[in-house]
């Protein structure tokens, strides 16, 4: 019997918010009311039970041979559990690493022999991968697995074994302290760890507690992923107001409209090819979602057409929250009068249904020049982020880091233009970067994949617009000579290197005689690849 008591820990001061006050508040205020609705397991919790449960888990990993900042990873879909972690790795002074199950194993082993994961949370769905991770990781010692009951599978400790220890005296954090390392793709083709500290996430949950008029009335549908911080963004925010979470394992449009008619949700997150999805579905016409009071989408521009036919199905009022893993994280907010008055076409509504909204509250954004002086308005620039939810920087990554901020104001590698009011309207993307269906997509990361194929002698990857997913992945190559490549073969190729979303959907293999445009440096000229694709366009983006 393995014992779960917590090591005594040297007092420090409490000054500014934690995770813990979060889940402290929500349990003081509202102990016996709903906090979670699993619709994956039928299981359902109070405050109380969810406080006590995230408490025993932080407790049992105080004492499983780990130390304050650790790392310890989550490869999960979506549940009460998942959310759980949310607070009870920081909450024993750990720096969780929720995994994006998308990814291909070899991505994943990356990221956990990266980060130093020593203890991963796993479901049923991702056990088979995380045994291979387990072999092959180096810090890795053990797997907990999250599904209900005490009767792990071989080799695996049983998570409500953990959530049922005693909770004695936890951690006592520090505002400063990290709490959670987010992965991003990479300019340099390897994923990048933002580091997210307890202020960093408390602060900008209280931004959507202010911007979504968050209270203790609201029902949060948890639809996209937990791993993505697009659905993090409310996590906390509904927990601090003592809402309740409801959750389905994943994504799907029927599902989705179910659970936001069974469950009465009244606060929805979804990508805009979701939200597309879902409209398709049809089934909003006769679902009963009138209890549903914001829609909320983010991760990637929403067509005009998409907006309006959204404000028609959904019937509530909408909102688009823009931001990046590096700010915890919203940056800007597009609130629902804009929509309404927007959809209704009325000026300057309409023309900002274009924009990403003005930044939120207690956060600065400005556009800036090439050499870091405020651009006039409608002029395009990179948009400049400073708050208090921006990520201290990135995991083991010094020049990536320096590179990011200047004089203490993040880089976003997004090109912008503002109007007399202060909306930012975003044109194009500093970085190499693609986003198809809510999910960043860095080229060098498939450009690294296609190079490896012994075939490809030049490859440029990049994106093109698609009215589904925003944009695609494109690839053009030129083969070696004598050596022959489809299409196909290198699809295939690239499959077992990265995630299935990150592969190209449209390839052009050009001829052993016509090299890609190259400049007089010999850097090849994507944007001239890109042009013809998204020509007449306002913006580059999708």
């Amino acid at each position: 019997m393995i014992d779960y008591s917590i090591r005594e820990r040297a007092s420090v001061p409490q000054n500014d918010p934690k995770i813990s006050w979060v889940l402290d508040r929500a349990a003081s205020m509202n102990a016996t009311g709903r906090s979670a609705i699993d619709l994956g397991t039928g299981e359902r919790f109070t405050w109380a039970e969810t406080k006590r449960r995230a408490n025993g888990v932080s407790s049992a990993l105080a004492v499983m041979d780990l130390e304050p900042g650790d790392r310890v990873g989550v490869l999960m879909l979506n549940s009460a559990r998942h959310l759980e972690l949310w607070f009870a790795i920081p909450g024993a002074g750990m720096v969780m690493n929720d995994l994006n199950y998308r990814l291909a194993p070899e991505e994943l082993r990356f990221i956990c022999d990266d980060s130093g994961v020593r203890v991963l949370f796993v479901d049923d769905n991702f056990l088979p991968v995380a045994r291979t991770l387990l072999e092959s990781c180096a810090a890795m010692e053990t797997l907990v697995w999250t599904g209900p009951g005490t009767d792990a599978p071989d080799g695996c400790v049983a998570y409500d074994s953990l959530a049922s220890a005693e909770v004695t005296r936890l951690h006592e954090a520090r505002s400063a302290d990290l709490a959670a390392i987010f992965y991003t793709g990479g300019t340099t083709g390897l994923p990048k760890g933002a580091m997210l500290t307890h202020r960093n996430l408390t602060s900008n949950a209280l931004h959507m507690v202010a911007h979504a008029r968050v209270t203790p009335q609201d029902r949060y549908l948890h639809a996209g992923p937990q791993f993505h911080l697009a659905d993090g963004a409310l996590a906390y925010s509904v927990t601090w107001m003592a809402g309740s979470h409801v959750f389905i394992p994943a994504f799907d449009p029927t599902r989705t409209i179910r659970a936001l008619a069974d469950e009465r949700c009244t606060i929805a997150l979804l990508v805009p090819t979701m939200i597309a999805m879902t409209v398709a579905d049809g089934g909003l016409a006769t679902a009963d979602i009138s209890a549903l009071r914001l829609l909320i989408y983010g991760a990637s521009p929403m067509p005009s057409a998409l907006q309006r036919s959204a404000i028609e199905a959904f019937g509530c009022g909408i909102a688009q929250a823009y931001g990046m893993t590096e700010a915890s994280p919203v940056v800007s907010w597009l609130d629902e009068e804009t929509h309404r008055r927007g959809a209704a076409g009325e000026e300057p509504h309409a023309a900002r249904l274009r924009s990403a909204g003005v930044a939120v509250v207690g956060v600065r954004a400005e556009v800036r020049r090439e050499d870091a002086t405020m651009a006039d308005v409608g002029e395009p620039g990179e948009i400049y982020i400073q708050g208090p939810n921006i990520m201290t920087g990135y995991w083991n990554r010094e020049d990536e880091t320096e590179a990011a901020f200047v004089d203490g104001w993040y880089r976003s590698g997004d090109v912008a233009y503002r109007d007399d009011a202060g909306f930012l309207f975003i044109v194009d993307r500093a970085k190499d970067m693609i986003i198809s269906g809510g999910e960043n997509i860095y080229t060098t990361e498939v450009e690294n994949a296609v190079y490896s194929h012994p075939a490809v002698a030049e490859a440029a990857v990049f994106g093109i617009p698609d009215e589904e997913w925003g944009e695609t992945v494109h690839v053009e190559v030129v083969p070696k000579p004598g050596a022959g490549l489809s299409s196909e073969e290198l699809v295939e190729h690239c499959r077992s290197l990265i995630a299935g979303f990150k592969l190209p959907r449209s390839v052009h293999i050009r001829a052993v005689d016509e090299p890609l445009p190259k400049s007089g440096a010999g850097k090849i000229l994507k944007r001239d690849l890109r042009e013809p694709y998204w020509q007449g366009r306002e913006r580059r983006v999708g």
